[in-house]
């Protein structure tokens, strides 16, 4: 691995692309602590940080591995282009979570999201969407069922995940990503339809 860390970002995308999962660990060590301080800086919460730090890599290496990446030779530039836009998400959710007033000026204690009660229809759509996403879960090869469990429904984070299990966090999100390959490929095939 001594020598990958001589190589060039895109020599490493490339060799990452193909195949060599060390490449993306000398990628993912190079830019790790800058991209991470580039989160917090923006959001001021580490567990949040955390989550957008681990959905960057995520995204990144989908990317890459769909061969939708374009080499112009500035990977951290684009990096910090794929956070920036979670961030942006990341804050459009939360302003989401705030008071909705029906006319600007008006105050209206009760339209707020979290007084909104669901419909009958969408409870039971919201149950049997739950119950297929499981079923699907099931049918994972165990390391990927694995991860997705510790990360959906434990809550845990990558780093946590790759602890637990005893891999680098590259194979957990290379590991995630192909999880929900698959569920979005059984679910098609099933005709299994997983939004309201």
């Amino acid at each position: 691995m001594t020598h990958l860390q001589e190589l060039a970002d895109e020599k490493l995308v490339q060799l990452y692309r193909s195949g060599n999962n060390e490449a993306f660990d000398v990628l993912l060590s190079r830019y790790k602590d800058r991209l991470y301080s580039y989160i917090l800086c923006a959001v001021h919460n580490p567990d949040v940080a955390d989550d957008l730090f681990q959905e960057t890599f995520v995204r990144a290496i989908m990317t890459i591995r769909q061969g939708r990446y374009r080499e112009d030779g500035k990977f951290y530039a684009w990096l910090t282009r794929i956070s920036h836009n979670l961030i942006v998400d990341q804050f459009r959710a939360e302003n989401n979570m705030n008071c909705i007033t029906p006319q600007e000026g008006d105050v209206d204690i009760f339209n707020q999201q979290r007084f909104a009660t669901d419909s009958v229809e969408s409870g039971i759509v919201t149950r049997q969407i739950s119950s297929d996403v499981r079923r699907l879960v099931r049918n994972l090869p165990q390391t990927q069922r694995e991860v997705v469990l510790m990360r959906f429904y434990q809550g845990l984070s990558f780093k946590e995940i790759s602890q637990r299990t005893g891999v680098g966090i590259n194979t957990a999100l290379g590991r995630m990503h192909y999880a929900l390959q698959n569920m979005r490929r059984m679910a098609k095939e099933h005709q299994v339809q997983l939004t309201l």
